[in-house]
Order: structure tokens, then C-alpha cells, then sequence
């Protein structure tokens, strides 16, 4: 093997600091070992706290402001319903393997959300989850899709459908998208034998959704003595001898940083924001529904509209403004009372019990360093994502207890997980405190002595 990988990044998406630190860690041995050996502690993610944009914040060291990248989707123009995906095209800044491959670093990145379509790399790389099929183009070099072909049967991007009742299914499905997120990753420091490996495996957060109900009392709808209850519990005992595996196959001085983009914690319920909208004159119809249907499928009266939102795990908002969208009804000049009063509403809102839904408004502007493409005029967190934003129409309450998108056990939480151990710096199980993930790029480029580009935002932490 000689010297090879100087780097290892392991991105567990949506992995939890309670559960990894906590709850599972004398069943983790080889993620226990790391801790003991080197730093650990847990790292708060960008807001919103989605897999789009946080693991491109963390590769770039940029907010979701300074990329344009709210969400998955996010708006294209001023049109009312005109969006996009925001995938690799959508970065316009360096990543973390762009800058050390441009320090002759040989790279290979597999699977790191943000990353389809391909491009060009010092190394190899592996597109994300939201590679269509392997139809597409999905490897850099081009070379690298036949070579997949011999080492993988059935190469899995995602878990298909993996809100759905069909629990077997989806934990089959989960389990061979680790073994082969693993499997490839051994192959690629083998074939390339490359200076950083950087993975991201999906199952985490996937059998958070699927499963968290099944584990947790804590859950609304927990199920006693379900057959799954230990899904998640053994998930992670699997992952973390995956981890051993491929550490084995690397050499003893190779640096390993295990880091989750966010949380998971369980879904206490979903607030029908667009629904709310309506009820308070924000939001016009031209004609009612007669079942829930999502907003793009409604009639809305943009000439009497006043705001309109999307759903997720967070509340996106935007206002309809005279000159700014195509039929805007607020004048600019009345904006930002506008804006400050539909605040004070959403941060009053009750649960249905009467207590505080713990609403936090947030705009754009107080949030980033800059505000680039067309960002939401609120960003809104409801309960610190404990409870969902469902941008459904025409039900019969405000509060729901599933996920209008599918079943979903589990919301994000802020704060993810970064454990950290370089062999040449033991640190003994040093805890860190407040790490953010912006702090993740500028650190390991001056743990090796690599310039940073300006204007990060992040700091370098002591591990």
C-alpha cells in the first residue's frame, strides 16, 4: 500500500451525535477508537440543516447564501414556479478536492452529495444520490463506469422509495448501499491510490427516516416491541465495522475524519404552512380543493397573493413583490414591515395543545456572509426542525403526524458529529467545542500546510 491515503474522509449523512457519543458507542469499536485516540465533538451545520447545501458548505467552506443553495430545489428566476435542482453545476467555488488536487494531491470522491454531473478531478470521482441512473454519466474518468461494472453488482445511487411502508425492502436496500459504498471505496484506494478518499454512505439518514419510530418512546407514533426496533441500533454496529474494514486496508498513518453533515432526531409532527398562509390572507385561491394537493397543483390567485411557501424539513417563504415577481402585490417600500410582521405571526404560532411551536424565523440576510441567486425571504424552523413544514393544501387541520410526502420517522437536528485522528497528532480523546461545519475546510488545509482561498468562514479548530 505504501503511503496511501495521506487523508480518509467518511461522511456518515445525517449520523447522531446522541446515538455515535451516547447511546450505541461501547458497540462502536472502531469509531470508540478513533474518539479515544484523537478528537471528537459535535459539529453544528449550516441552516438550513439539509443534505442540500450542507456537504457542499463543508467542502467549500461557504454558507448556503454565498452558494445560491437553499434546499434541493431552489428558485431559477422570478417566476412563481420555476425550479431547480441544485446539483454540481449549481458550485461555483473550489471543494476541497478541487484545491487539493490543485496542490497535486491525487483525489478520489464517492458519492459526496453535490457531485452529479461529474467533473474533471485529480483522481477519480464517483457522482451522489442525485444521479438519475448509471444510464448517465456518472464517474470521472468516463473509464471508471466499466470498472464499477466488474466490482458491483447492481449499482445503487439511493434507496429507492425509501418513505414507504416496505420496511424489508428498504433495509435491504440500505444494507447494499453501505456494502457497496464500502466495497468501492476499497477498490478506488486500491486502483488509484489516492491521497484523500472521501465517501459519503446515505444509509444513515435512510434508515433514520425508515426506522426511528420503530426505536424511540419518544416518537408520536413509536411502535412497542416492533420487529425493527433494533434496526437502527444494528445499522450502526454495521457501519462501524465497514469503517474497520476499509481502515485496515490503509496505512497506519493515515488521518481519518468521520463527520456527519446534521442529525436526526424524531418527527414530533408537520405544520401545514401554505395552509396557514391562506387561513391568515397571505395566500389566494382561485378555486379550493377538494383533497390536499401540493401547491404547484393549485390554482393561486398570484394578483391577490401576499406570500407563498414550500415544504421540508425546514419553511421556506417567499413574498410577492411589486417589480420584483410577475404579479407582485407588496410595495417595496412596505417590505420589510411586511416581512417583520409575517415574523412576529410565525414566531407566536402554538402547537395543538396550545404550547409554543417554537417557531424561529430567520432571514437571509442576518443568516449569511451574502445573499447570491434567489434565496427564500424567510428561512423557518419550526421547533429546531423537530416538526416538519408541509406545503400541502386543502386538509383539515394544521397539524399532521405523518410526512406529506411519504411515511418519515425522523427529522434533522442542528448539530452533527466530527470525530478526527491523525496518527502523527494523537490528541487522546480531546473534545471540541463549538465546531461548525464551515470550520471542517480551513482546518485540514492547514493541517497540511495548504493556502486557503479568501473569505472563508470558517475557523481552524485545535485538533
Amino acid at each position: 500500500m505504501g503511503k496511501f491515503p495521506r487523508l480518509v474522509i467518511i461522511g456518515l449523512d445525517c449520523a447522531e451525535p446522541s446515538l455515535v457519543f451516547h447511546r450505541f458507542r461501547e458497540d462502536l469499536p472502531n469509531l470508540s477508537r478513533l474518539m479515544e485516540q484523537g478528537s471528537y465533538g459535535k459539529l453544528e451545520s449550516c441552516i438550513p440543516a439539509i443534505t442540500v447545501p450542507a456537504w457542499s458548505c463543508m467542502t467549500s467552506g461557504r454558507d448556503p447564501g454565498e452558494l445560491g443553495i437553499y434546499g434541493f430545489r431552489n428558485r431559477v428566476d422570478r417566476s412563481y414556479q420555476n425550479l431547480a435542482i441544485a446539483n454540481s453545476n449549481a458550485v461555483k467555488v473550489p471543494r476541497l478536492w478541487d484545491i487539493l488536487g490543485a496542490a497535486d494531491w491525487k483525489v478520489a470522491v464517492l458519492g459526496v452529495p453535490g457531485t452529479y454531473p461529474p467533473q474533471l478531478v485529480n483522481g477519480a470521482l464517483v457522482s451522489c444520490f442525485l444521479t438519475p441512473n448509471t444510464d448517465s454519466q456518472y464517474t470521472y474518468p468516463l473509464s471508471l463506469g466499466s470498472q464499477i461494472r466488474a466490482w458491483v453488482d447492481k449499482y445503487m445511487f439511493d434507496v429507492p422509495n425509501f418513505r414507504s411502508d416496505d420496511k424489508g425492502r428498504i433495509l435491504r436496500d440500505i444494507y447494499h448501499l453501505c456494502n457497496q459504498s464500502f466495497t468501492m471505496a476499497s477498490h478506488l484506494v486500491e486502483s488509484y491510490q489516492p491521497d484523500l478518499l472521501m465517501l459519503v454512505e446515505m444509509g444513515v439518514d435512510r434508515i433514520h427516516h425508515a426506522f426511528w419510530k420503530h426505536m424511540d418512546d419518544r416518537h408520536p407514533l413509536h411502535i412497542p416491541n416492533s420487529p425493527y426496533k433494533n434496526a437502527i441500533y444494528d445499522y450502526y454496529r454495521h457501519v462501524d465495522s465497514c469503517i474497520g474494514k476499509l481502515l485496515d486496508r490503509c496505512d497506519e498513518d493515515t488521518a481519518v475524519l468521520v463527520v456527519s453533515d446534521h442529525g436526526a432526531q424524531p418527527l414530533m409532527g408537520g405544520f401545514c404552512l401554505n395552509q396557514w398562509l391562506i387561513e391568515n390572507g397571505y395566500l389566494t385561491l382561485k378555486e379550493n380543493p377538494d383533497t390536499p394537493v401540493p401547491l404547484e397543483k393549485a390554482d393561486v390567485d398570484w394578483s391577490r397573493t401576499k406570500a407563498w411557501g414550500s415544504g421540508g424539513y425546514y419553511g421556506r417563504i417567499f413574498l410577492n413583490v411589486e417589480g420584483r415577481e410577475p404579479q407582485g402585490t407588496i410595495p417595496v417600500t412596505a417590505y420589510h414591515e411586511e416581512r417583520q410582521k409575517l415574523i412576529d405571526k410565525l414566531e407566536s404560532l402554538c402547537d395543538p395543545w396550545g404550547n409554543s411551536l417554537g417557531v424561529k424565523a430567520y432571514t437571509p440576510q442576518e443568516l449569511y456572509q451574502r445573499v447570491r441567486g434567489i434565496a427564500p425571504d424567510l428561512i423557518v424552523y419550526f421547533q429546531d426542525m423537530a416538526w416538519r413544514s408541509l406545503g400541502t393544501i386543502g386538509g383539515d387541520s394544521l397539524y399532521q403526524w405523518e410526512n406529506d410526502t411519504g411515511p418519515d420517522d425522523a427529522n434533522h437536528a442542528q448539530n452533527g458529529i466530527i470525530i478526527f485522528h491523525d496518527p502523527q497528532n494523537p490528541k487522546g480523546g480531546q473534545y471540541i467545542e463549538d465546531a461548525q461545519i464551515y470550520d471542517i475546510l480551513p482546518t485540514l488545509l492547514a493541517r497540511y500546510g495548504i493556502a486557503a482561498p479568501k473569505g472563508l468562514r470558517g475557523k481552524v479548530l485545535p485538533i
